[in-house]
């Protein structure tokens, strides 16, 4: 957060520079308010620009075998321009490699999903998936010892979670547990 506070600083910087370089080419014909106006415009743009970008930046920087399950948008009354564009501020992040089956219940998948938000650190959630019932729990000791004893949730519409985890041919890690 800091360094795109400086970051938005030395932006505003630069265009209050031109102006002013703009301003001495032209011999003084630019009206004094011209600086300080690009300046806060160019702040403001460069904050639009960072909150819609940080989702597309923090996607790249996944290392390989996480995929994106859900993109998680919002709108808020002080960011006007997300009314009609909605912001992506969270991402729900499926770790494929560390998916992980039980022998003695081959529908039933344990998954690390980690949730990544602005301006938070990310957070990683494990889930256990039911793959043939289209449902997912939260996991607990007794659930892991026990998937018939989780508090299971029905999955609704078409999300890419079970999806993603439950994809034939998924290479899959045995937890002996």
């Amino acid at each position: 957060m800091f360094l795109e506070l400086i970051a938005t600083f030395t932006a505003a910087v630069g265009a209050a520079g031109l102006v002013l370089l703009i301003n001495k080419l032209t011999g003084g014909r630019l009206p004094k308010w011209a600086m300080p106006v690009a300046a806060g415009l160019t702040m403001i743009g460069y904050t639009i620009w960072s909150e819609y970008s940080w989702a597309n930046r923090t996607t790249a920087d996944l290392p390989p075998g996480m995929v994106v399950v859900q993109r998680i948008e919002q709108r808020a009354i002080w960011k006007p321009w997300t009314y009609l564009k909605p912001q992506v501020t969270a991402l729900a992040v499926l770790d494929r490699a560390g998916i992980k089956t039980r022998p003695d219940m081959a529908r039933i998948k344990l998954v690390d999903l980690y949730v990544f938000a602005r301006w938070r650190q990310p957070a990683m959630v494990p889930q256990l998936l039911d793959c043939a019932n289209r449902q997912r729990a939260d996991v607990t000791d007794a659930a892991l010892a026990d998937p018939t004893a989780a508090d299971w949730r029905e999955v609704t519409g078409s999300g890419t979670l079970l999806e993603t985890a439950c994809a034939d041919g998924q290479q899959d890690q045995t937890d002996g547990g």
